[in-house]
């Protein structure tokens, strides 16, 4: 999974990036990236890695990208959106619009959260209307009227009452006429303000929160430069100090749970002598599907899927106890896929 950090400068993107990854130096070149990976923490995972003592553990991550702003220090706000950026913008699973949250150093003007988020939410939906009416233009000029028309046309009429693509309902069918385009409002977007390190666990502005929601997006507090102090700590350390700043988990595990919430995903689990691993797929994604995520081939030649929920084998304490009781069973390809099932896939190739 990709998730791409966007912000005006000086809003501490780069702090907040560090506070997420735990990089102590991710400083770039101007229009550079940084890119870190984090692991998903997951207690199901450490557990069933006790029991089979496997050659190899992976847990599922998340892959960061920090795009510098074209001008960090000087005193133009007004790009957000440089060629690098839009480049890695193009293909992210997930935004996140980081904002101020705190006094500006150089010029001590207040935070205008719902200001600067405005303006963050504008650059994306005008260059993905620039793109849609270029597209519409050459469609008139063909004298082509058929549904790709309609549908750019109903996107740029949403695009211009101020609605980003994230709020508009596409089919599928509709999705692959559109999947060249490279348009980012529509992209999944949590917006972290950045704020001061007193106001850490104060509750964000409600009608700041609604907002956000209304634009279909969803909100996470963030105290870069603090948490990113306590991310350069080791795992055993850092509890006390999260709990003195108001905090009860990490960043990184808030922001986990955050964008798993928001792009509404799971884990199955694959276990065994050779490896322990979790999966990371959509909610109620069919067997065959998930397969696929292990390899096409799974995918293809699917026959069943053997499924043991993870709570009844940890109940039962072996694959052979949970047959025995009934709790191992055998699903076709459409079996909607639970949090937390452990799956085995029969599949001929």
């Amino acid at each position: 999974m990709k998730v791409v950090l966007a912000g005006f400068p000086r809003v501490g993107k780069t702090t907040v990036f560090q506070s997420l990854t735990g990089l102590a130096d991710s400083t770039t070149a101007r229009g550079s990236a940084a890119r870190g990976v984090i692991r998903v923490p997951d207690a199901r995972v450490d557990k069933l890695s006790e029991i089979y003592r496997p050659k190899k553990t992976t847990y599922a991550t998340v892959s960061f990208v920090d795009v510098q702003a074209p001008d960090a220090t000087g005193g133009d706000k007004s790009t957000l959106l440089s060629l690098p950026l839009l480049a890695e913008l193009k293909d992210a699973d997930a935004v996140i619009a980081v904002v101020r949250g705190f006094v500006d150093p150089y010029s001590g003007s207040p935070a205008e959260l719902e200001a600067e988020y405005g303006r963050f939410d504008e650059e994306l939906m005008l260059t993905d209307l620039a793109v849609l009416d270029k597209r519409l233009e050459r469609l008139n000029k063909e004298g082509k009227k058929d549904r790709e028309h309609a549908v750019i046309e109903r996107l740029v009429g949403a695009l211009g009452e101020g609605r980003p693509l994230r709020t508009v309902k596409v089919a599928p069918e509709e999705a692959k006429l559109l999947s060249g385009y490279s348009l980012i409002s529509g992209a999944p977007l949590l917006v972290v303000p950045n704020r001061a390190d007193e106001e850490a666990a104060k509750p964000l502005p409600p009608a700041f929160v609604e907002r956000v929601k209304r634009h279909g997006g969803d909100c996470l507090a963030l105290a870069g430069r603090l948490e990113r102090e306590i991310a350069e700590l080791a795992p055993e350390d850092q509890a006390p100090f999260l709990r003195d700043a108001g905090l009860e988990a990490s960043a990184r595990d808030r922001f986990v749970q955050a964008v798993y919430r928001m792009l509404d995903l799971v884990s199955f689990l694959t276990a065994g002598e050779d490896e322990v691993r979790a999966w990371t797929i959509k909610r109620g994604a069919p067997a065959q599907k998930a397969a696929g995520k292990i390899h096409s081939d799974i995918e293809k030649g699917f026959i069943r899927a053997e499924v043991i929920a993870y709570d009844d084998f940890i109940r039962y304490g072996s694959e052979a106890e949970c047959k025995k009781a009934g709790k191992a069973r055998l699903e076709g390809k459409e079996y909607p896929v639970v949090d937390g099932d452990i799956i085995h896939f029969r599949f001929n190739v």
